[in-house]
């Protein structure tokens, strides 16, 4: 990225507005602190969501114990079994719950014309690397596996995620492709992050004054991993998976004036090098978090109704 991308007008009045309202940085918040104000965050923005036909609180299984998931089902869904997206919310590991994605599960549920279940998974530093990789590969395998029950389709099951939520649905396509099961047939990375070794320009060009800065990536990073030497795990950073080539097609998108846009876009070349489809979508004058401001801002409605279009074309 050679010069810094004018803002877009409406993610412009939406950077202005948390100016005023001078948050703290993450990094200067404990882990609760943190959380709560993800939450504030979340409920300030007062956004229209859709109705959905249910929505039910489940459990999935897996090796660290219960997992915590929402399933939500569109009133476009239709009769008979629904085509499945395994969503997981971002928050850098360490923030975001069930309820601060309540808006996306719903946008991306309708958008899809079927079903969302969006994964509580265990969260850093209570919970350190790997475990909310472990919990989103076990939740995606547990719908695979209870897919009648759910009413939903597991030969039409894809994953996704924003931000960490990205990373995760990356590293779980990863592993099913390398387990052999459960079946994904497509993956929906939002601004992911795939290299936490942080060394692309975009960490120095827009790595602060927008939503997510460098410092608050290092307050991450720090509470998700064990060791610094983790980075090199590709649990971590998918983008250092030796094998890329069995992936499932994906969607990637980021904003400009995000530091993780050049490693999306690094990933996406990786993905396309061995010869798996990636779509790749570049929004110049967005921020880090533009695509849950659905009704706010509208690049937002436009790129979820091509991960709508992406997923109907490849669960089909």
């Amino acid at each position: 990225m050679s010069t810094i991308p004018k803002i877009d007008e409406d993610a412009g009045r939406i950077l202005e507005n948390m100016k005023k309202a001078n948050l703290p940085p993450f990094e200067s918040l404990t882990p609760a602190q943190g959380r709560a104000r993800m939450r504030a965050m979340r409920e300030a923005m007062k956004q229209a969501v859709p109705d959905m036909a249910e929505v039910r609180d489940i459990t999935a299984t897996g090796p660290h114990g219960p997992i915590p998931a929402r399933l939500y089902r569109s009133k476009s869904a239709g009769a008979g079994p629904a085509p499945v997206l395994v969503f997981y919310h971002g928050g850098g590991w360490v923030v975001g719950d069930l309820d601060t994605h309540d808006n996306q599960a719903r946008f991306f549920a309708d958008a899809l014309n079927g079903v969302v279940v969006s994964v509580d998974y265990r969260l850093a530093p209570e919970h350190k690397f790997p475990v909310a990789a472990d919990d989103c590969y076990a939740a995606t395998a547990w719908v695979a596996a209870n897919a009648a029950s759910l009413d939903v389709d597991a030969g039409r099951l894809a994953v996704g995620g924003d931000s960490a939520g990205g990373n995760l649905a990356a590293v779980v396509a990863l592993m099913a492709a390398e387990k052999g099961a459960p079946n994904v047939r497509a993956q929906v990375l939002i601004y992911p992050v795939v290299d936490l070794r942080m060394g692309y320009a975009s960490y120095n060009t827009v790595g602060d004054g927008y939503t997510l800065t460098r410092g608050s990536m290092e307050w991450f990073r720090d509470h998700y991993l064990n060791s610094s030497a983790e980075v090199n795990d590709w649990r971590a950073s998918p983008f250092l998976a030796k094998n890329h080539a069995a992936a499932p097609p994906a969607y990637l998108v980021t904003g400009g004036l995000d530091p993780l846009s050049d490693e999306t876009a690094a990933y996406a070349d990786v993905l396309r090098k061995v010869g798996v489809e990636a779509q790749f979508h570049y929004c110049p004058g967005q921020m880090h978090g533009f695509v849950g401001a659905k009704g706010i801002i509208k690049q937002a409605d436009m790129v979820i109704e091509e991960i709508g279009s992406f997923l109907k074309v490849k669960l089909r």
